[in-house]
């Protein structure tokens, strides 16, 4: 698959990189794994000189070999000796950024912590020493999202305050999954765009493997999948094995209870049988790998609150990949691709929502959209989105079939609404599948 999108962070790395020519530049570059960190970085490098690091989790000496022989290659820096420790590693870079310049990517760099505790201690020394002189422009990339935190945003931390630049790097826009899911099928349909979002939320890697083994409609995106070989059979466990250092079976069952619907802390607690508000508060913070949702403009403290597992991917391995590892070891592939037929249209209800809201998001026209529902959940509204600058809004119905939208209901609802939204001049709507199949 070609390289998509990404403008934005390739102008604001090529500003950085220019920028370095004059004064060393640190940036700091987060996302999930596979999000496309890697192809960005390289593709903002192209026709500069540059030197790609990739942190493995090997023995230091062994690893800074290999760095050794990377910058002699990559940068003709003169590197003599047999180098056995980053600090030293480190110091000869920054040494020789104040006579050149050159670009240095760390990749998955949240794994010296694991090799050399005491390497950011090291390289905040060696940083502040050099880099008033440095023309470097480093940049540091990581996956591991609460160690990169801890890392680099820690204010008891030694890296704390040293970066010049840091980038969030976010899934591919609903925009970007129609032209690449048009490239590849120009006669995709609206549930195909659905799947292909209901399945990756935009993840670079995941819509890479789809496009390029040809799994462009929804029967082949679910069949490939669930077949012997995939590689989302184990992506979940893998990504997530490196997060929770701790406690990994009671993380792995809240989300799993998120997945199949009980969303909020009474019943979480039910289920697990003791209080999970500390790792509720871990998975939402620290994590950030669900979301705390009430309904639109609800004060924060309160209590009508749900819990969303907020990266599509993991929420359709939780539902539908990890329950059933038993039929995966046994190799009953159709018997689980049939179970997730049945379950289909229900769960992918809640991603059309989730979709559509997104696609309000991007047009730019709001700035707070959400759903709401009463404390006695008597009244839910799918979808209210308002623009507090000009205070008009939109409030819509979401359902998959076009037919069973009655806005006379929806009307109804909006008379529970508090007293806050009456501000608001609305305009009530329905959407359906259907409005997912402008291309534009």
């Amino acid at each position: 698959m070609k390289f998509y999108n990404r403008e934005n962070e390739l102008e604001l790395l090529n500003a950085t990189e220019q920028r370095a020519e004059n004064a060393a530049q640190l940036t700091i570059m987060m996302g999930r794994r596979r999000i496309g960190k890697t192809s960005l970085i390289l593709n903002s490098l192209k026709g500069k000189r540059y030197a790609y690091l990739f942190v493995g989790l090997e023995p230091e000496a062994i690893m800074c070999q290999r760095f050794q022989r990377e910058l002699t290659s990559s940068l003709g820096l003169n590197i003599y000796g047999n180098i056995t420790s980053f600090r030293e590693l480190f110091e000869i870079i920054m040494r020789e950024s104040t006579q050149q310049h050159f670009s240095v990517v760390f990749d998955e760099v949240q794994n010296l912590i694991r090799i050399n505790p005491e390497f950011f201690y090291q390289m905040q020394e060696i940083w502040d020493k050099y880099h008033n002189e440095s023309h470097i422009n480093l940049i540091m990339s990581g996956s591991i999202h609460s160690l990169m935190k801890h890392i680099f945003e820690n204010h008891t931390e030694p890296m704390y305050g040293r970066a010049t630049s840091k980038m969030t790097i976010m899934p591919f826009k609903i925009s970007v999954l129609k032209e690449i899911l048009c490239d590849h099928n120009p006669n995709y349909s609206a549930e195909d765009l659905l799947c292909l979002y209901m399945l990756t939320g935009g993840v670079a890697k995941y819509v890479e493997i789809l496009m390029d083994n040809g799994a462009t409609t929804k029967e082949s995106m679910l069949d490939y999948v669930v077949r012997q070989d995939s590689y989302f059979l184990t992506e979940g466990k893998n990504m997530l094995n490196d997060e929770f250092s701790s406690d990994y079976s009671i993380y792995f069952s809240i989300m799993q209870l998120i997945a199949n619907g009980k969303t909020r802390v009474s019943e979480i607690d039910g289920e697990i049988l003791r209080p999970t508000s500390v790792y509720l508060a871990n998975l939402e913070k620290n994590y950030e790998l669900i979301a705390k949702i009430q309904p639109i403009l609800a004060r924060p403290n309160s209590r009508t609150t749900k819990y969303l597992i907020n990266d599509n991917f993991l929420r359709f391995w939780f539902r539908f990949i990890l329950p059933y590892q038993s039929l995966i070891e046994q190799q009953q592939f159709a018997l689980l691709r049939q179970h997730i037929d049945e379950s289909y249209t229900q769960f992918s209800g809640i991603t059309l929502e989730q979709i559509f809201q997104k696609m309000m998001f991007e047009s730019g026209k709001f700035t707070n959209i959400g759903n709401w529902w009463d404390n006695k959940s008597n009244n839910e509204i799918d979808i209210v989105a308002i623009n507090e600058f000009n205070h008009t809004g939109v409030i819509a119905e979401v359902k998959r079939n076009t037919k069973k939208i009655d806005l006379s209901v929806l009307e109804e609802k909006t008379k529970a609404l508090p007293t806050e939204f009456n501000k608001y001049k609305f305009e009530i709507i329905g959407l359906s599948l259907e409005d997912l199949c402008n291309k534009k």
